[in-house]
């Protein structure tokens, strides 16, 4: 081993968290070598809905979320659901979310996360313009929707908090205010928010390239591999993959939702668990979509994807292993019929991605516990692509020493 070549960096994944983060060691005069598992389908990364959610800053734990409970062990197409045969591997999980659902936690987690999407936000004004990636942007807002009086009432302290931390909305109370953002809505939908800083991009396929294609550009690399193992000896971490290993003076994790088996290995358990997201891809032509559309009632959104319609979203928390249930993708794309009456179902394609998840809805960005020279950056849940620029920063200026320019506590490794 005394020969062996040892690399500056090593990033472990190269989704968007990952490739974002090895450009912004790049632009710190870091040379970075990515490490990724064999693609055997298309990551969250490539397949999601494609929005830089900047306004969402609500925990998916919020007070009094667990009186749900049952009814998502009863429904297991849902918008929050549990297969029965994960329940009991959940259960420790799901204590921990109920815990982050009291009100002291769930502040702490409001502010951190909209601390967070703010650093985002910016960095993500400076990443389009460092790749030249204006095209490859729909600024079209997003609309909220409601049905009914009632469920908009509900809605009204969480504006309130948005309000308190800066985010920009318009509150709609009619169907005609609604139509003039978007036509073609049922009229069931009565209220909205609309949030005009929202933004997404046209393919988050075509995103996550044009950012994979800079870093390699600027004499990154990446190498196909699947790490099974960290070993830190005192002249640097070793990576064992099942084929060649390598070594590195840092090594950042940010391997979605697989990263908690990597950071077992050096002693750090940390409680990451998968939300399964699931969507249909509609081609050109299937509705004229104005903006980006989110049915919260019902966990899911309607977006516009390379001028065709995505229709996806919804949290089953199953792991890794479960066979994917694609009747989740048909009864979403069966609402968004019923909420879009012009919308045309045909030719979809189906697609089921894991999105890594932490119990407090917040991701980790921190050094190891056990070892300083291992950084970690994930757990995102369903913002990954949100914060990916933001962590990239938080992660750089980690690796570098430098300062941060918000409290990291929230996200810290060492909190559960």
């Amino acid at each position: 081993m005394a020969d062996r070549h040892v690399q500056d960096v090593i990033v472990i994944g190269a989704g968007i968290v990952g490739i974002c983060s090895a450009l912004a060691l790049q632009s710190r005069g870091r040379s970075v070598l990515i490490l990724d598992r064999p693609q055997m389908s298309q990551r969250a990364s490539e397949m999601n809905a494609g929005a830089f959610a900047f306004s969402d800053i609500e925990p998916l734990a919020t007070p009094g979320i667990m009186r749900k409970a049952p009814k998502w062990l009863l429904d297991p197409l849902g918008p929050l659901s549990i297969p029965p045969s994960y329940a009991i591997k959940i259960a420790p999980w799901m204590l921990r979310f109920w815990r982050a659902s009291w009100p002291d936690r769930h502040q702490l987690a409001l502010n951190a996360q909209a601390s967070l999407m703010q650093v985002s936000q910016s960095a993500l004004k400076a990443l389009v313009a460092d790749v030249d990636g204006e095209e490859l942007l729909q600024r079209e807002g997003q609309l909220q929707l409601f049905e009914g009086e009632r469920e908009y009432r509900a809605s009204l302290p969480v504006w309130q908090r948005r309000r308190e931390h800066g985010v920009r909305f318009e509150l709609l109370e009619t169907p005609d205010a609604i139509a003039a953002y978007q036509p073609g809505l049922d009229p069931r939908f009565s209220h909205a928010g609309f949030t005009p800083d929202w933004i997404n991009t046209c393919d988050p396929a075509r995103w996550l390239d044009r950012l994979r294609t800079t870093f390699l550009e600027r004499g990154g690399e990446i190498c196909a591999g699947d790490v099974k193992t960290l070993i830190p000896d005192e002249a640097c971490v070793s990576i064992r993959l099942e084929g060649k290993d390598h070594s590195a003076q840092q090594v950042i994790v940010c391997a979605g939702a697989w990263s908690h088996h990597i950071a077992r290995t050096i002693g750090d358990r940390i409680p990451l668990e998968t939300e399964r997201g699931y969507n249909t891809t509609l081609p050109q032509g299937a509705f004229d979509l104005k903006t980006h559309l989110s049915f919260s009632g019902h966990g899911f959104v309607v977006t516009k994807i390379n001028g065709g319609v995505r229709v996806g979203g919804a949290v089953e928390l199953g792991g890794l292993d479960l066979e994917p249930n694609y009747k989740r993708s048909e009864i979403l794309l069966k609402k968004a019929q019923s909420f879009l009456p012009e919308l045309k179902a045909e030719g979809g394609r189906q697609w089921m991605g894991f999105r890594p998840s932490l119990p407090d809805s917040l991701p980790v960005i921190d050094r190891s516990p056990n070892d300083r020279r291992v950084l970690y950056a994930f757990g995102h849940g369903h913002l990954g692509l949100t914060q990916s620029a933001g962590t990239a920063e938080l992660v750089a200026a980690l690796a570098s020493d430098t300062s941060i320019p918000i409290d990291m506590s929230a996200f810290s490794a060492r909190r559960f």
